[in-house]
């Protein structure tokens, strides 16, 4: 897990001492993400950056790495961010099929090695999370590319003085100059935030900057534009279950789960979980106990009744037997932390459940190098309770269209809040117009009073209609899971689980988002995710001998954020009217309409807690990174040393 940056340049321009300079600066800022190691290497055309967080082959595997075969031993040059859990079956079958020799015993080298025997086939073969860039001296070309479900980042920009590509976006903006970079605010993509609560791929919200999207590989060229291919295509294709054959289904996730658990536990640094007291992270933590006795499991609650996993999460770690660390998070503390995390972020992700997985990994960091956790499972086994939508509008399938529009007409005079007003309005419309991911804060009417550039055409459509074409004649559970896996997943729920470890120099693994899990999920039927009084319903039949009975049917929760109350009153509410005032970001947030939200929801009128942390981060984001009117007080790497 570490930090990696690289600069290609111009075709006509060399690579300058200044240059070099710079990207080891830029580099530099993303040092949490690597505290153990910086290193960098150029040529007459690259230059490469990397901060390294040392997980496996720690006495060697350094990077820049370079290996090549024996012809050329130096062809290529690595930098790369991520682990590859099968990489010792790649080395073992690379070395009997194709003669290839190594020099580390890293995952490193069998990426390079698989790409120079495999091409780009060799990403379908790699099982873990990464982002890459590989440097061929031979052909002059950097190939970069990010894991199948974008688990690992990967920023670019391309501008008249070349191309950069890095981990993080803050490493990028620092290279803006030198690359002719426009950085404008892409308006855009402030308003499919503001819907989202984070910015969908592969947009950024300043207009020169892109992420490379997941499941993707780009080519670049000196001089050219990156050449951006998708080569992971995922496919809910159900099959059936066999009448009296269950179990073995069943089964079957058991052992795909056990499987991916142990290649997930390869490390030779202390592995610890999260433990949210949920049934994902138990599951996790249950079955890496079995590959380590000794394991340690962190979990975080809040200073207020009712908003904490703690006790849950206790039982949890006390019935699979695991040591437990709780931090409990105050007020002040989650206040305090706000500038530090969203710099981190390098973009606002409105998820208030970022702040207690900032403050986990922390504490974990003090015990731990690598933790383990349950992201991915809801997105895979159908585990979001709105994907039980379907089968309480399936009454709305049997009327003509023109009726449910009609539906949906009368219930708009219909007070707010009115029993039946929110059915007949979902019902009246398709699925493609009423769901686009697990977020929605604002509506139209909402969105145009706060906007001033507010625009009717930029919809939630720019990113769900490729994906619903996509899945055109799937089950509606599975046509929601598509939608998630690229918008959700990747904008929201990775996006904070690797920026909130990574800003504490910790490694976190998701083994639910593996590709032999996923190929096992996508298979289930509608029947087995979701039904009318439970969701995730195969995985539960399949953990029944791992998670605690405790556990098993208990309610999604995560980790709670009492947001709601904290901005009616105390240091959340002071903050808010603090960050308001002293805001520049006007001629794109109407400050005024967010004022009156503040008002109605610190009076109790409405409940705008969503609406206004989406909005509030995004001018604390645009006071960091735009207004440059409030620094963060960042920390050098707190925990350097090896655990």
């Amino acid at each position: 897990m570490c930090g990696l940056l690289a600069y290609l340049t111009d075709r006509w321009a060399d690579v300058s001492p200044e240059l070099v300079d710079a990207v080891s600066g830029a580099a530099h800022l993303m040092r949490h993400r690597g505290p153990d190691e910086p290193g960098t290497w150029s040529d007459g055309d690259v230059v490469l950056g990397f901060n390294r967080l040392s997980i496996i082959d720690i006495a060697h595997s350094h990077q820049p790495l370079r290996w090549g075969p024996p012809e050329t031993p130096d062809r290529y040059v690595l930098v790369f961010n991520g682990e590859i859990y099968n990489y010792l079956e790649l080395r073992e079958e690379l070395a009997a099929e194709h003669g290839a020799s190594f020099a580390t015993d890293g995952d490193g080298e069998a990426i390079v090695a698989a790409f120079h025997h495999w091409g780009t086939a060799a990403l379908s073969r790699l099982r873990g999370m990464f982002a890459f860039a590989l440097w061929d001296t031979a052909e002059r070309v950097l190939f970069c590319a990010r894991d199948p479900f974008g688990i690992k980042p990967l920023y670019m920009s391309t501008g008249p003085g070349g191309t950069a590509v890095g981990s993080e976006k803050k490493c990028l903006l620092e290279l803006a100059g030198p690359a002719g970079v426009d950085l404008g605010i892409d308006e855009r993509a402030v308003q499919h935030y503001t819907v989202l609560q984070y910015v969908p791929e592969p947009e950024s919200l300043h207009r020169g900057i892109r992420r490379l999207e997941s499941g993707s590989y780009a080519t670049v060229r000196p001089g050219e534009a990156p050449e951006v291919t998708r080569y992971f295509h995922p496919k809910f294709a159900a099959v059936p279950f066999v009448a009296g054959r269950e179990q073995s289904r069943y089964d079957e996730i058991t052992a795909v789960l056990e499987d991916s658990v142990a290649k997930h536990m390869r490390a030779d640094v202390t592995v610890g979980a999260f433990l949210s007291g949920g049934i994902d992270s138990t599951a996790i933590a249950a079955l890496a106990m079995r590959h380590n006795p000794r394991l340690i499991t962190f979990t975080t609650g809040f200073e207020r009744e009712g908003f904490s996993e703690v006790d849950v999460a206790v039982a949890s770690a006390e019935a699979i037997g695991a040591r437990h660390v709780t931090k409990v998070v105050s007020p002040a503390e989650f206040v305090a932390a706000l500038p530090e995390i969203v710099w981190y972020l390098d973009e606002p992700v409105a998820d208030p459940a970022l702040v207690p997985l900032f403050f986990i990994a922390r504490e974990a960091r003090k015990h731990v190098k690598v933790v383990l956790s349950g992201e991915g499972a809801d997105e895979l086994f159908g585990g979001y309770t709105i994907y039980r939508e379907p089968l309480s509008l399936k009454a709305f399938d049997y009327l003509p269209q023109p009726v449910r529009r009609s539906l949906g007409k009368a219930s708009k005079p219909l007070p707010d809040g009115m029993r039946g007003k929110s059915l007949l309005h979902r019902g009246s419309l398709t699925l493609e117009e009423r769901y686009y991911g697990n977020a929605r804060s604002f509506s139209d009417e909402q969105l145009r009073a706060t906007l001033p550039g507010f625009r009717a055409d930029w919809t939630h459509t720019d990113v769900t209609a490729a994906l619903y074409a996509t899945s055109d004649g799937w089950d509606p559970v599975a046509r929601m899971q598509h939608i998630d896996l690229f918008t959700w997943l990747r904008g929201d729920i990775l996006v904070k689980a690797d920026k909130m470890t990574m800003a504490n120099s910790l490694e976190l693994r998701v083994p639910f988002l593996d590709p032999e899990v996923f190929a096992v999920a996508s298979r289930l039927p509608f029947d087995q995710k979701i039904t009318r009084t439970t969701t995730k319903y195969a995985l539960r039949r399949a953990l029944e001998p791992i998670v605690p009975a405790h556990v098993l049917n208990r309610p999604k929760l995560g980790f709670p954020v009492p947001i709601r109350h904290w901005l009616r009153a105390g240091e959340l509410l002071d903050w808010a009217n603090e960050t308001i005032a002293a805001s520049q970001a006007g001629d794109l947030i109407d400050l005024a309409a967010v004022r009156r939200m503040l008002d109605e929801h610190r009076s109790g009128a409405s409940d705008h807690s969503r609406r206004l942390w989406t909005v509030l981060i995004f001018m604390l984001w645009h006071a960091i990174f735009v207004e440059r009117s409030v620094t963060p007080l960042i920390s050098e790497p707190h925990y350097p040393v090896q655990l």
